[in-house]
């Protein structure tokens, strides 16, 4: 999973592109849902969307440790849990309602990603959603650029396995168990960047 970074790693953007996902993300969520439980995979040192979307009770896991977790929120639990490392995450079957995978997808490899889909499938309860955004394919020599001049992560970036179109993330989703009629699909920031929305 995405590794710790120092401030000084990070890009000039990265801050403003964080608010961007955040925002769009919350507006896929059901409001239906909030009551519940979210799950946020790879949620980073500073849990930028967990601390900016309204849930009963908010999850994180990264293999960053998060100083002083509890100080941004008594309903914020993270754990310190390298899961491209152990394949599981760590939570009993049906237990969220939601579950969040934002700038994520792309930093681990298709082998494992299955396994891993299975288990998001297998954590999230029935009616469950599941949402993940990911650089457009098409970004990659763009981000590159970008990365050359500090303005998103070059640490980061250099750890994308892979480049995803929405067809290529509906294959692995239905490899995982989820169906095709329960997926939406859609772009942000000017298309750079795709978000799928999938109910269990």
């Amino acid at each position: 999973m995405v590794k710790s970074i120092d401030v000084s790693e990070c890009g000039l953007l990265d801050g403003f592109l964080s608010r961007k996902r955040a925002k769009r993300v919350n507006k896929l969520i059901p409001h239906s849902h909030r009551s519940g439980k979210i799950l946020d995979i790879g949620c980073g040192m500073y849990p930028y969307f967990l601390l900016n979307t309204d849930f009963s009770e908010k999850h994180g896991l990264d293999r960053v440790i998060v100083p002083n977790a509890s100080a941004f929120s008594e309903k914020l639990c993270i754990k310190d849990y390298d899961l491209e490392k152990e394949l599981t995450i760590p939570y009993a079957d049906n237990s969220f309602d939601v579950l969040t995978m934002l700038a994520v997808f792309e930093h681990f490899d298709k082998e494992k990603l299955i396994l891993i889909l299975r288990e998001v499938k297998r954590v999230l309860k029935p009616g469950g959603v599941f949402i993940l955004t990911v650089p457009a394919g098409w970004t990659d020599k763009l981000l590159t650029i970008m990365a050359k001049f500090k303005l998103v992560s070059a640490s980061l970036f250099n750890e994308h396995k892979d480049t995803y179109t929405h067809k290529k993330i509906v294959s692995l989703l239905q490899t995982a168990g989820f169906q095709k009629e329960k997926m939406h699909f859609g772009y942000f920031e000017i298309f750079m960047n795709l978000w799928v929305k999938v109910t269990k």
